[in-house]
């Protein structure tokens, strides 16, 4: 059986609609306090108790289950490293060892891995492939149009079905349900699955069909590293010649040229603190380098993200690739750096 029902609500329609059903079903006191529980709100929301597996719990998988968790869905969650797994358990969450039980205990399957490679390792290789019939996968990482149409052609000769909703957003908005979602798949998947996918963020976007997506991401990617860039370029060379910031900030806040991004890291960069990242420097660069591969088989010049793609490893050799991707301002302005003389 597939959803029935639409985005999640907030605390006065979930109060509403359980003083709207329980006297319906049962008017004992007992399902009253029982309906008046959010999960068993979300179970009515979905018309049935969704059975969902995440596969990779890295630092978007953990909160997108911590999200499905909260309404109420039956969650089976794998990783490579099992220890990531335990906070959820402590939630109601069920850890296997295997994608491909995973797979068997679940409906629908959301993988957010690192890459293409990663997402065919665990969903491609015997014995996870034959568990892939009658099943759904939604692959919601940064990956290449061409490497998600040529997986979901693979899981779609396996008897699964595939789409794609690669995601703009952090671990906050994660955690929050706020995230934005760019939906590569048919219409008729888009609207069967939209409230699941409304968990994460409440306006989905149906891109077209798969390879739209993961296009509309890398396109959303490419912005981080040339904005980043050029802001970090910015900052250094006012910094250099004594202009105080907040008048540059001033400036920028009041323009058309301003990002929010920019106020974001501003404060990292300025500190030169990149710990505790939501979003590290080595994964920046794996979709810099996504965009400069597909843009060029699309006819496009995507030099000027190949040439930031090289900043992105200098940051990376002075040991910033699992820190912040903010540390590009250390390649751009290195510190004790002296003007020359004359």
């Amino acid at each position: 059986m597939q959803p029935v029902l639409g985005r999640t609500g907030e605390s006065l329609w979930t109060k509403a609609l359980a003083s709207a059903i329980a006297p319906a079903v049962d008017c004992s006191r007992e399902f009253r306090a029982i309906a008046q529980a959010e999960g068993a709100i979300n179970s009515f929301r979905w018309g049935f108790a969704v059975k969902v597996a995440v596969l990779g719990l890295g630092l978007m998988g953990a909160p997108l289950a911590g999200r499905l968790l909260e309404t109420g869905a039956q969650v089976v969650v794998w990783n490579r490293t099992g220890a990531k797994a335990q906070q959820l358990q402590d939630r109601g969450a069920i850890a296997v060892d295997s994608v491909t039980t995973a797979l068997e205990r679940s409906e629908v399957a959301i993988a957010m891995v690192s890459d293409g490679a990663a997402l065919r390792e665990i969903l491609l290789t015997d014995p996870a492939r034959s568990a892939l019939a009658g099943k759904t996968i939604i692959q919601m990482g940064t990956i290449a149009p061409d490497e998600s149409r040529a997986i979901a052609a693979e899981v779609t000769a396996a008897g699964g079905e595939y789409l794609e909703a690669p995601v703009l957003g952090s671990i906050p908005e994660a955690k929050q349900g706020t995230l934005l979602l760019m939906v590569g798949s048919t219409a008729e998947q888009f609207a069967r699955w939209r409230p699941l996918l409304q968990t994460f963020g409440p306006e989905p976007l149906h891109a077209g069909p798969v390879g739209a997506g993961a296009a509309l991401k890398l396109a959303m990617n490419q912005l981080i590293v040339t904005l980043t860039t050029g802001f970090a370029a910015s900052l250094g060379l006012v910094q250099r010649e004594g202009v105080p910031v907040e008048a540059f900030l001033s400036i920028l806040r009041s323009s058309a040229l301003y990002a929010p991004t920019f106020d974001k890291k501003l404060q990292r960069m300025l500190d030169r603190n990149f710990e505790n990242p939501n979003f590290p420097t080595k994964h920046l660069l794996k979709d810099a380098n996504l965009f400069a591969s597909a843009a060029e088989a699309a006819g496009v010049d995507a030099r000027a993200v190949v040439a930031a793609g090289r900043i992105i490893e200098g940051a990376i050799a002075q040991g910033h690739g699992n820190g912040d991707y903010s540390a590009i301002f250390d390649v751009i302005c290195p510190q004790g750096w002296e003007k020359a003389e004359g």
